[in-house]
This record gives C-alpha cells, sequence and structure tokens, in this order.
C-alpha cells in the first residue's frame, strides 16, 4: 500500500449514537469536572484513517462486538467490557479493526474534520503492523500501569505513539478519557508479553 496520509477523527461523544452514550457522557463529565474543580469539558472518542495514493482507505477503530451484519470488518483484536468474566458473552466483548474501505459511523461529525497527521512510509507501515499487537485490557477499567480507564482514546493513543507519530491537540474545550491510558502504556519500555483478559498482549504506555 503506498501511504499518501493518515488521518485522525475527533468525534463528539454520542454523536449518531443513543441518547443514553451523550447523556451519560455529559453526567460523568459534569462529576468530574465538579470533583477536579475544573470546567466542564466536551468529550471526544477517536479513530483512524490511512489513504493511499490510489484512494483506498484502511480504518482504524474500536467498536462493539455487537449490533452489526458486516462479516469481514477486519477484526484483529477482542477484549472483555466491565469485567473479564462479562467478556465471556459478545454483548460484553469490543473489537479492534483495521478493515480496508470501512466505514466510521459518525465520522461527518468529527471536529473540526480529518485531522491529516505528519507521516511518513516507515512510521505508516508500522502503524498498521502494531494494530494487531495493541493491548485489549478491560474495557471501561483501569489497565494495569496507567492512571486512566482503558477505550477507544487508549487504542488510538497508543497506537500513534508507538509507531512514532506526534500526538495531536485535542479540539479547544475537549477532553478525551482514556487517552493517556495509552500514552503510559507506549511509553513503557519493553517488558515482554503479558496476559491482561483473554488475549496476550504487547505492553507500552500514553497520554490526553
Amino acid at each position: 500500500m503506498s501511504i499518501s496520509q493518515v488521518e485522525l477523527l475527533w468525534i463528539p461523544l454520542g454523536s449518531g449514537g443513543p441518547r443514553l452514550v451523550c447523556w451519560s457522557g455529559r453526567i460523568y463529565e459534569r462529576c468530574c469536572a465538579l470533583l477536579e474543580h475544573r470546567d466542564v469539558c466536551d468529550l471526544y472518542h477517536s479513530a483512524l484513517r490511512v489513504r493511499d495514493e490510489e484512494g483506498t482507505t484502511v480504518t482504524i477503530e474500536v467498536a462493539p462486538a455487537w449490533g452489526t451484519l458486516e462479516r469481514d470488518r477486519g477484526v484483529v483484536r477482542t477484549g472483555p467490557v466491565g469485567t473479564r468474566l462479562l467478556g465471556r458473552f459478545t454483548l460484553f466483548r469490543y473489537e479492534v479493526r483495521c478493515w480496508r474501505d470501512g466505514v466510521v459511523p459518525d465520522a461527518a461529525a468529527a471536529v473540526p474534520g480529518p485531522l491529516t497527521l505528519a507521516t511518513d512510509r516507515r512510521r505508516t507501515g508500522l502503524l498498521l503492523d502494531q494494530v494487531s499487537l495493541v493491548p485489549a485490557p478491560t474495557w471501561g477499567r483501569r489497565a494495569p500501569g496507567t492512571t486512566e480507564m482503558w477505550n477507544s482514546n487508549s487504542v488510538v493513543s497508543w497506537l500513534l505513539l508507538s509507531s512514532g507519530h506526534s500526538l495531536p491537540d485535542l479540539p479547544v474545550r475537549g477532553r478525551a478519557p482514556g487517552w493517556r491510558s495509552g500514552v503510559e502504556l507506549a511509553l513503557r519500555p519493553a517488558e515482554g508479553p503479558a496476559c491482561v483478559g483473554p488475549t496476550a498482549l504487547t505492553q507500552s504506555t500514553g497520554r490526553p
């Protein structure tokens, strides 16, 4: 694949999804802001797109393991949601996807739009290779050795940092819960594979 660009999507939490996600996100952020004595921020989740010179797009995203009829959706990693025990059931599992011509349902809501990152052939190739090695701890719980919960933002920050890309700024007044967990794991010295949840992981660290 001859690489032309890597794009980051900052998507407002709840865009195009159930109202419950939006409401629960706002309540969570208000509680966090109150406890941390700061202003309330807008919450974002993230996804990546890699485009080649012929216009082919590879989408890298994290999504629930249920709720889609697409069989060929590029699933390379899975992990539990909530607890390892519940992760035995599809309803409580998430997927890391790396799929050609994949679609991020709420990509049109990205703020301020697709953000093009500085890259080159080596770094982009490494990013694509790293997707199948990304840690897959329990979603919504603090990953071992980190200070935030693990989620889609953690996956994106881990991939960018572990492949040598600079981390972008968030939108103004924005916050991306979980971003720091990916950074913290990507920065950690390699310790060899560790078992976190039902899949073998390679440990590393991240920032927001």
